[in-house]
């Protein structure tokens, strides 16, 4: 008689947390209007601030450039504030936070957003963190490095260990 021998399941392996797709690389602008004011994206009822990726081979500041035009041609990138990076499920975020030189309120209306849609805004920054729930942390800590030129207290601050400041000028 054959007698049938009970195997038992292999036990299911898991795959470790890695980042098997390449990381997804983009750039957030810090735009000043005079010395309480700074631009933000209206998108769909949304604040944010003006968004977009980095294509292969392109700089941030390139980037930078294709997400808001100037046809004044008056949008200049001092710095890099900060670099931002998250880990998502499966790939890496790394986010590009650049300053652009302050403008007047009248250049800046003239800015265009890479997304039709989109309405670039002038707002106070007070008002601005009244209506912005999420992220203001990480708002007021570019601020304060922008106006003040010091990045070095962004990796003290309370916004992300992930966030660190670049010393390029």
């Amino acid at each position: 008689m054959h007698t049938a021998t009970a195997t038992t399941p292999a036990q299911r392996r898991r795959a470790p947390y890695g980042n098997w797709r390449p990381p997804v690389v983009g750039v957030s602008l810090l735009v000043p209007v005079g010395a309480d004011c700074i631009t933000v994206v209206e998108l769909g009822g949304m604040l944010m601030l003006p968004v977009g990726g980095v294509c292969d081979g392109q700089t941030p500041e390139q980037a930078g450039h294709r997400v808001l035009t100037d046809p004044s041609g008056r949008l200049r990138f001092q710095r890099r504030v900060a670099v931002d990076t998250a880990q998502t499920r499966r790939r890496k975020v790394i986010t590009h936070i650049l300053a652009a030189a302050p403008m007047t309120h009248n250049t800046a209306t003239g800015l265009v957003y890479r997304d039709p849609r989109a309405t670039v805004r002038v707002m106070p920054t007070l008002h601005l963190f009244d209506q912005w729930p999420t992220g203001r942390a990480r708002l007021v800590v570019n601020l304060q490095a922008l106006a003040t030129g010091d990045t070095a207290g962004i990796e003290d601050g309370v916004v992300s260990t992930e966030l660190r400041p670049t010393l390029d000028a």
